[in-house]
C-alpha cells in the first residue's frame, strides 16, 4: 500500500493509496484522486545529490565526481504534487530535474551499505528545478539556483522498499507539455542508493522522514509559464507540476486566489 500526505479539510492527514488509486484517509474515509490536494509525502530534511549520472555530468561539462556530491534544501522549497511552481521573473534559464527520491524509515547512523535497505521506508518521484542563471559553480549550488519557494515539488506518494528492492533498473522519464524531453534509468546512477545511505550516516543521523534526491540523468529544456512538466517514473507513478509567473505564483499563495 502506498502511503501520502493531504491537505483535507484545511488539516495534514495521512491517506493510503491503492494499486488502483482509490485514496483513503487513515480513519477509513474515502477520497476521489481527482479532488485530492497533495502534500510532500514526508517531512523530513531532502539532501540532494549532483551529478549522480555521468551523461548528465558529461552534458553540464563536469567531471563526474569521485564521491557523492550532496546539498540540503530548504524546508520551504518543497511542494506537492499538482504543485503551481514559480519561475521567478527575469531569469533567462530555468530546468526540471527528474530524479527518484529515497525516503528514510528509521534512525540510521553509521550505516554499512550491505543493511542500508533496512533503513528505507520507501521510494518517490522529485522534480528538483534548478534556476541556471546563478549557477556559479555545480559543486557549490546557491540558494537561488535550488531553494525558491516551492521550486521542489515531491510525490505523490511512497511506494513501500519491499516493492522496490534498491531502486535500481527503474526507467525514468520528463514530459513538457506531453512531449518527452528526459529519459533514462536509475541502473545508470554513480552512487546507487545504498553508497549515499551509507555516506551520509556516516556524516550525520538520518531521521525518519528525511529524503535523498538521487540525482537527474541527462536531458533538461527551459520551462516557461504555462508548461505543465510531469516525471514519470517505473512502477512508482507520475508528479505532475504547472509553472507560473511571479506574480501569480504569490497572488495564490498570499491571498488563495
Amino acid at each position: 500500500m502506498r502511503r501520502a500526505r493531504l491537505l483535507f479539510e484545511g488539516a495534514a492527514r495521512s491517506a493510503l493509496v491503492t494499486s488502483e488509486d482509490d485514496v483513503y484517509l487513515e480513519d477509513g474515509g474515502r477520497l476521489p484522486v481527482e479532488s485530492c490536494t497533495w502534500l510532500p509525502p514526508a517531512t523530513g530534511v531532502l539532501y540532494a545529490v549532483g551529478l549522480n549520472y555521468a551523461e548528465h555530468a558529461n552534458e553540464l561539462t563536469f567531471q563526474p565526481p569521485q564521491e557523492p556530491l550532496v546539498f540540503v534544501k530548504a524546508p520551504g522549497a518543497l511542494a506537492g504534487h499538482r504543485a503551481r511552481c514559480l519561475r521567478p521573473d527575469g531569469v533567462k534559464l530555468m530546468h526540471f530535474e527528474g530524479e527518484l527520491a529515497v525516503v528514510i524509515g528509521r534512525h540510521a547512523r553509521r550505516v554499512p551499505r550491505a543493511e542500508a535497505l533496512d533503513y528505507v521506508a520507501g521510494y518517490t518521484i522529485c522534480n528538483d528545478y534548478a534556476v541556471r542563471d546563478y549557477l556559479e559553480n555545480y559543486y557549490r549550488p546557491n540558494l537561488r539556483v535550488k531553494s525558491r519557494d516551492g521550486l521542489t515539488p515531491i510525490g505523490p506518494w511512497i511506494v513501500p522498499v519491499a516493492e522496490l528492492g534498491d531502486g535500481a533498473g527503474l526507467g525514468l522519464k520528463t514530459l513538457v507539455n506531453g512531449r518527452e524531453c528526459q529519459s533514462g534509468n536509475t541502473r545508470d546512477m554513480i552512487f546507487s542508493v545504498p553508497h549515499l545511505i551509507e555516506y551520509l550516516s556516516g556524516i550525520l543521523t538520518l531521521a525518519p522522514g528525511d529524503m535523498i534526491a538521487t540525482g537527474t540523468p541527462a536531458g533538461f529544456v527551459d520551462v516557461q509559464p504555462g508548461d505543465e512538466v510531469v516525471v514519470e517514473i517505473e512502477r512508482i507513478g507520475s508528479l505532475a507540476s504547472t509553472i507560473v509567473g511571479e506574480r501569480d505564483y504569490y497572488r495564490v499563495a498570499e491571498h488563495g486566489s
